[in-house]
């Protein structure tokens, strides 16, 4: 399954929005959808959005007027201030607007129409990148686990959050396939419902077993004994090792702390923000309250009802068991580990 591809010059995702119900495609052929389909959530999960906004400044170069490539470079400063507002979170969003940017930049002085074959060709590179980073990470999570297993998972963290095969959700795959996985755990993940409309599609398509689950039932069924670990993505993670991921996220750290079972972090070394110190620096998106009044169409709280509506929290690093990256497990301290492995 991919979440999102270029064809004929343009970008094609699937409107994760209308799934498990609908499987439909929105078709961008220039930044600004990709930018709103972002912001929308029509494609959702850190990496997956990485890829989309190196396809949409790819975009953004394919149809700038721009006669030369320093006049192009204006085009492409704009298209990436513009880009880079969809989502404040997910660094993987301002990480590949800047290696695009990069790739412009050293390439200036190329032909403008080589120059925009190099921008396509540099975003079709970060999206077979992010395949194999995922079926990395899916070996070296696989591994920390040597007998069949009950995982939780939360929101959704599989080929539709990425450019393929999933970072949580990926080791969920691997471990299937070395015939390691007893069930799958299902978070529904209000307010948008990510684990009941996607996590439960795509295990279903790989014929993974599973059980879904609201939100406020983990607690339960993890002091019953019923779940052998948590596994959960990552939109950006601090240096010290905090983690923002979706809303949800920290309680059930805590949970698998005080239950003792282990919490891991999945997610790709783009992830991780060696900029920023601590959660404390991490900025957090405020969605709209029309997805807390609502399900879907139906609206289940009174119009005039006050709402805050975050859509992720911060998990400390101590509450972390160990960080699941294409380049290995890490460890704490994060602080010094983190480092090591990066810089």
């Amino acid at each position: 399954m991919k979440s999102i591809e270029w064809a004929d010059n343009k970008v094609k995702m699937i409107d994760q929005r209308k799934l498990p119900l609908k499987e439909e495609y929105i078709i961008c052929d220039d930044y600004k959808c990709v930018a709103k389909a972002i912001k929308s959530m029509v494609i959702r999960g850190a990496p997956a959005i990485g890829v989309a906004a190196a396809y949409g400044f790819a975009l953004a170069g394919l149809s700038s007027k721009a006669k030369t490539s320093k006049a192009l470079l204006g085009d492409l400063k704009v298209a990436y201030s513009h880009l880079s507002k969809a989502r404040p979170t997910a660094v993987n969003l301002f990480w590949a607007l800047s290696r695009m940017m990069n790739i412009t930049i050293n390439n200036i002085d190329l032909g403008i129409n080589k120059l925009k074959d190099r921008l396509i060709e540099e975003a079709t590179i970060i999206e077979r990148e992010d395949m194999a980073i995922n079926e990395k990470i899916g070996q070296y999570g696989s591994a920390l686990f040597n007998k069949k297993v009950s995982v939780l998972t939360h929101c959704n963290t599989g080929a539709l959050a990425t450019g393929g095969y999933g970072t949580a959700l990926g080791i969920v795959r691997s471990l299937n396939k070395q015939g390691k996985i007893r069930r799958v755990w299902v978070d529904e993940t209000r307010p948008f419902l990510q684990g009941a409309r996607l996590t439960a599609y795509e295990l279903k398509k790989e014929g993974i077993e599973y059980i879904l689950i609201t939100d406020n039932m983990a607690g339960y069924f993890i002091n019953k004994g019923d779940v052998d670990a948590v596994l959960v993505g990552a939109d950006r993670i601090a240096a010290n090792g905090d983690t923002a991921n979706k809303i949800g996220t920290y309680s059930l750290a805590v949970l698998a702390k005080e239950n003792n079972i282990p919490f891991y972090v999945v997610a790709p070394t783009s992830t991780i923000d060696m900029n920023i110190g601590s959660g404390r620096d991490i900025p957090i998106e405020e969605r709209d309250k029309r997805e807390v009044l609502f399900i879907g169409e139906s609206q289940i709280a009174p119009s005039w009802t006050k709402v805050k509506n975050p859509a992720f929290d911060i998990t400390p690093a101590r509450y972390i068991t160990a960080i699941v990256t294409e380049l290995g497990v890490i460890n704490s301290p994060y602080d010094i580990n983190l480092k090591k492995k990066l810089l």
